[in-house]
């Protein structure tokens, strides 16, 4: 039972050494820096799949002829 009460002392008695804590920030400041009004560009949607190009396997072919293609671009 000492020890629990030391133990609670001695929280108390560090607790009480500990610096003081920041003050808040101002609120007004913060609301107006969340204000939706102010020269900011539209949000519109855009789906992610806009401008997408499905490409299908189009079978072995010779990579000699693949390379030399590829070269070419």
């Amino acid at each position: 039972m000492k020890y629990l009460l030391l133990a609670g002392a001695g929280t108390l008695l560090l607790g009480a050494c500990a610096n003081s804590p920041a003050l808040l920030p101002d609120a007004a400041a913060l609301q107006k820096a969340a204000a939706p009004t102010g020269p900011y560009r539209s949000l519109n949607y855009r789906s992610p799949f806009s401008g997408f190009e499905s490409h299908e396997p189009s079978g072995p072919a010779s990579w000699r002829k693949v390379n030399e293609q590829q070269g070419t671009n």
